[in-house]
């Protein structure tokens, strides 16, 4: 089944639709890339496999100390352009959490570390660098969902190929993480860390809600909380602590901390993603018990922030009491990509600063992309068919008037499937690019823009083309005798310095206008016949001016027979010609097509482009000397359409050829359809 799609982009990409209909914790999606089958994991997690996926493969791994099951297998795509996407329904104006983690395991027997990229629909998100096989990456990203579906990307594989082991979703309630810049930035998490914790595992579901992972600072890991103050111990309580809410850190992170016995707290990491502006916020709870003479304040240091320092912290005051959450930050805070901070107690403090726990993420601008791919990609969703193909491909560009200005991208020239092209009545400049290699090309349409340049050579070579529409543009030099000797319909008219070559045996049919339409070339004529044979009858200006456009009937100034012309409704057009479906010819000035009247009567109708200023011209000409002029000799001219900016001419349709054929016989590949 050949899967047929519009332009999404000028990327190649494949969706990966997954079903998350299967049971989850409310809010939760859980896929164990590569798996086989559902199971629940020590944490009362729910994994779903990807099994049903086309795409990609999966490859079983083992990594020493390793042991939980959705780290058994991954899935691995192949390293070429492409985009591979897993597409994830979402709600709408949701804040949600996307998490992605990467184990290697040397999969692929090559010991051959994997580089590529993991992006967010089309906003790069993470380069994902492998850099020890039993060691897994992982990223985070928190949004809000503005369409009913996100998509998950790995692309552009520069050593071993994109892979990747679990994609987790979490939906957040209410406010949380919103911030006033949520519309065009994702917050990517950097850092989300639990001081003083008593082991190396971090605290996540169900001490978390959100399933939010809060490192330990115990982990040892490169460039990650250096540079420690001598006298920084850990401390701890049962106590509870009061949270507020869900939407701050779970209570057994507030439980822990660090203290500064020396006065000091220092720190050194790395921030991934930074530098650049994020998102920062401490979060404190006094959890040791002093005494009425003893207290606790400090400030926090931050090199090139001279005013973050003169904000004094006093947790129990702050906080209105013990064992209670305070939770300064900053929403759009400058940092570094190596960050040192430090919290120093005040000279009339007599304890030492405390911390407990602190979260970074950086703000990640959103690239919104094409909004056709997004809309396409709800529709491929929405219709489960559209993956049914495993390879499929865009067959079919229609962006016809669509106001597209600038030149013809090149990347078109690499959509191999492309079967049709319509870029027609736009205001497209630059050169015809190179369409070699698009070798299904059966169908171009390129006129009415403002094209320079000669008709490349390159479109004789393609053995499919069978019609090529190039009119009323810019174009200069002489066209291709290879192009005028192929069976094809062509038209180039319009182009003023564009020429034809002096190569003959051209069996090419070139459209000047439509079978009625040429009877317009007489008219000068034969209104200068009957001007003579009447003695040089006189009209006044005013009399051929007025009426610019027929209401109602208008009557023949002539002796010919006085046919009205009929002022047709668009529904009536539209029904004549069966909403347009037989094209029998085509001109600078617009299609023709072939109707027929519920009378029974076959008409042709001549439909303006729609931003043919020159049309709109001939239209009203034409109407106007039309309606007033008959002749026996002239295709009957019936009446017109004009509503909004549809402008159409109504012919009586007539089965003996066009006036080309009678004055010059009729050409021996005749490819009208």
């Amino acid at each position: 089944m050949e899967t047929r799609f519009l332009l999404l982009s000028l990327s190649f990409f494949i969706l990966l639709f997954l079903d998350v209909s299967s049971a989850q914790m409310p809010g939760f999606v859980s896929f164990d890339c590569g798996g086989q089958e559902n199971f629940t994991d020590g944490l009362g997690l729910q994994w779903t496999p990807d099994s049903h996926l086309i795409y990609g493969e999966t490859a079983d791994i083992s990594v020493a100390n390793e042991t939980r099951k959705q780290y058994m297998t991954l899935r691995h795509f192949p390293a070429d352009s492409r985009k591979y996407c897993y597409t994830l329904k979402v709600i709408s104006r949701t804040r949600y959490l996307v998490r992605a983690t990467f184990l290697y395991g040397n999969f692929d027997s090559n010991n051959v570390y994997p580089k590529f990229d993991i992006s967010l629909g089309a906003t790069p998100w993470s380069t994902i660098v492998i850099s020890d096989a039993s060691t897994i990456e992982v990223r985070e990203l928190i949004f809000l969902a503005s369409s009913p579906a996100i998509s998950v990307c790995l692309s552009n594989a520069t050593t071993g190929q994109p892979f990747i082991s679990t994609l987790e979703l979490r939906q957040f309630n209410g406010s949380i993480y919103y911030t006033e810049f949520e519309e065009q930035y994702y917050l990517s998490v950097s850092a989300r860390i639990n001081f003083g914790a008593d082991t190396e595992a971090p605290v996540r579901y169900p001490d978390d809600p959100f399933d939010r992972i809060w490192e330990s600072d115990t982990l040892k890991k490169a460039n990650y909380l250096v540079d420690v103050a001598a006298g920084t111990k850990k401390v701890s309580t049962k106590m509870p602590i009061d949270v507020n809410s869900d939407d701050n850190p779970p209570e057994k992170v507030m439980q822990t901390a660090v203290v500064g016995t020396n006065g000091s707290l220092t720190y050194r990491l790395n921030l991934d993603g930074f530098p650049g502006f994020g998102w920062a916020y401490c979060y404190f709870a006094e959890i040791e018990d002093l005494g009425s003479d003893e207290s606790r304040k400090f400030r926090l240091i931050l090199p090139g922030n001279t005013d973050i320092s003169k904000a004094v912290v006093n947790i129990e005051e702050n906080a209105h009491g013990k064992y209670r959450l305070y939770e300064p930050g900053y929403t759009n805070l400058s940092l570094p990509f190596v960050l040192s901070f430090r919290f120093g107690k005040t000279s009339d403090s007599s304890m030492g600063p405390l911390l407990n726990a602190m979260e970074i993420n950086k703000y990640l601008e959103k690239n919104g992309g094409s909004l056709d791919g997004t809309v396409i990609g709800n529709m491929v969703s929405y219709y489960s068919s559209c993956d049914s193909d495993p390879q499929p491909k865009i067959t079919k560009i229609s962006l016809s008037r669509k106001n597209l200005t600038g030149s013809i991208s090149s990347d078109l020239t690499k959509l191999t499937g492309l079967v049709e092209l319509w870029l027609d009545g736009n205001l497209l400049t630059g050169p015809i690019p190179d369409f070699s290699g698009c070798t299904d090309l059966k169908i171009i349409h390129l006129e009415n823009n403002q094209l320079t340049g000669g008709l490349p050579s390159s479109l004789i070579s393609l053995p499919n083309l069978r019609e090529l529409y190039v009119q009323d543009n810019m174009l200069s030099g002489t066209i291709p005798s290879g192009l005028l000797n192929k069976d094809l319909v062509f038209n180039y008219t319009g182009n003023i310095n564009l020429q034809k070559g002096n190569k003959k045996g051209s069996h090419i049919t070139i459209i000047i206008g439509s079978s009625v339409g040429a009877a317009v070339l007489l008219i000068g004529t034969i209104v200068s016949c009957l001007f003579m044979s009447k003695g040089k009858k006189k009209y006044s200006e005013r009399d051929q001016l007025e009426h610019a456009l027929p209401v109602g009937r208008l009557v023949s100034k002539t002796d010919a027979p006085t046919e009205a012309a009929q002022c047709f409704t668009f529904c009536e057009i539209e029904d004549a010609t069966r909403k347009f479906e037989k094209k029998i010819g085509s001109g600078g000035f617009g299609v023709v097509f072939y109707g027929k009247m519920k009378d029974g009567k076959e008409i042709a109708v001549k439909v303006l482009s729609s931003n043919s200023y020159q049309g709109k011209r001939e239209f009203s000409n034409e109407v106007t000397l039309l309606s007033r002029i008959h002749h026996r000799n002239l295709v009957q001219f019936l009446g017109y359409c004009q509503e909004g900016d549809r402008c159409m001419l109504v012919y009586e349709f007539m089965h003996n050829g066009t006036l080309k054929e009678h004055l010059y016989g009729k050409p021996a590949c005749f490819s009208i359809k």
